[in-house]
């Protein structure tokens, strides 16, 4: 598969000339078309949600669009909380799925009337002691352990995972949360990530559906809803055949008629909380190539860096990079991609094959949507940039300004060794 840029070396000369590189640039017409086929393809379950998992993505005008669809906000901190409920999603419509909880979250999430997705089984009397009370609706997160394989050989390690309750836990659990008053319950499960396979799901939902099954029957919780969690991963290299939505959705679909209508669960909510399916191949970050280095090694200095997009540092993540104006030309230069943080890690590519770059050349690259922005940082005293959305009319829309340094020092308002300090931006 050729992946290909939403956006045009034309359109991104136009953008520059007022919003400078490096920035993250977001399509809207890709992100309501993803969001309307997700909803589409689970419309069969009445109860259906989608819960974006506001980590990976969050901004305001980025939940907004969702929330067209219909779409809650999966929050995993206080101020995720505050982002989803100042935008006016209201507590059904907000999944809690935190861990290492500190207790002033779980008052808030309280407050505003969120879902509580609890991660361990101490926290039903932590949770029980901060809020003076167990909520009618209550959540738990299964983790079930061992490993979890698929027929593609793709696979995950649950029993390393700090998340989650046993399985003995979460039968005791959901005993102990209903003698403390419960009334609707959730299973909610993660057991692998970034899965590119249609598979996946349909494998969760039949484990946590057998599993729902044997709750209702052996402690008589009633099952609410069944939250698959994310995991459905995107198609970061060109070699991979992206996930289908609707064969994914169909797939569960058949599992929950084999499983749960035929023990009187025909009525189970299916949530889902997908971040980088939902907008991972609708964001890229653009940059410019601004210095090439010839030692032991071809490198191409750009004006981003892993401030901008941590995963190739972090994880050694593939991302896929477009030199714009260049799309057709052969591939025949290698070059490591680099940004200039005093880490020699700061790579978005290492020995990648690209058409030859020039300086003053703009890339793309490709599939930063998700846990891209938001995973950014301010070593070396770096800036995180701005986000701007390309709209569906072809105008686009700064929707996060860029840091300033003004915003880097603001913490340190209370100390008077700022007040003589230089602006080079004023000079």
């Amino acid at each position: 598969m050729k992946k290909e840029p939403f956006v045009t070396k034309a359109q991104i000369e136009e953008i520059v000339k007022t919003y400078p590189t490096p920035f993250h640039l977001y399509d809207e017409a890709g992100i309501r078309k993803n969001a309307q086929a997700v909803k589409e393809a689970f419309s069969w379950n009445p109860g259906f949600r989608e819960y974006f998992a506001v980590k990976a993505t969050p901004n305001p005008f980025i939940l907004n669009i969702l929330k067209e669809y219909d779409c809650g906000c999966d929050c995993a901190s206080i101020t995720e909380l505050m982002l989803a409920d100042s935008q006016g999603f209201d507590g059904s419509h907000i999944m809690f799925s935190s861990n290492d909880t500190p207790a002033n979250e779980f008052k808030f999430a309280d407050e505003i009337g969120a879902i509580i997705n609890l991660d361990d089984f101490t926290h039903i009397d932590f949770l029980e002691k901060t809020i003076g009370k167990i909520p009618e609706t209550i959540s738990c997160r299964y983790n079930p352990g061992g490993v979890f394989k698929m027929s593609n050989g793709i696979m995950d390690n649950p029993g390393d995972a700090k998340y989650g309750f046993t399985t003995e836990q979460l039968f005791e659990g959901f005993k102990v949360l209903k003698e403390k008053g419960a009334k609707n319950f959730g299973i909610h499960a993660f057991l692998a990530s970034n899965t590119v396979t249609n598979e996946y799901y349909p494998m969760l939902a039949k484990q946590l559906f057998e599993v729902a099954v044997k709750l209702k029957n052996e402690v008589g919780c009633d099952i609410k809803f069944i939250n698959l969690s994310g995991g459905v991963g995107v198609a970061y290299t060109p070699d991979q055949t992206p996930n289908d939505i609707y064969a994914i959705g169909e797939g569960v679909r058949k599992v929950y008629e084999e499983i749960l209508v035929p023990a009187g669960m025909d009525d189970v909510a299916i949530f889902t909380e997908m971040g980088r399916f939902m907008l991972a191949p609708y964001g890229c970050l653009v940059t410019q190539a601004i210095h090439e280095k010839h030692t032991h090694k071809e490198y191409i200095g750009v004006d981003a860096c892993a401030v901008n997009l941590m995963r190739p540092a972090m994880y050694g993540s593939y991302h896929h990079i477009t030199v714009l104006g260049k799309e057709d030309a052969p591939c025949d230069h290698k070059y490591d991609v680099t940004g200039s943080l005093c880490e020699n890690n700061d790579k978005f590519a290492v020995d990648r094959m690209l058409p030859k770059i020039d300086m003053g050349d703009y890339l793309v690259i490709h599939d930063t949507g998700a846990h891209g922005y938001s995973m950014g940082y301010n070593y070396n005293g770096k800036l995180k940039s701005a986000e701007l959305l390309l709209k569906e009319d072809g105008s686009v829309q700064m929707i996060r300004r860029a840091e300033t340094p003004d915003d880097y020092f603001a913490t340190f308002d209370c100390f008077d060794i700022l007040k003589n300090m230089k602006h080079p931006e004023k000079q």
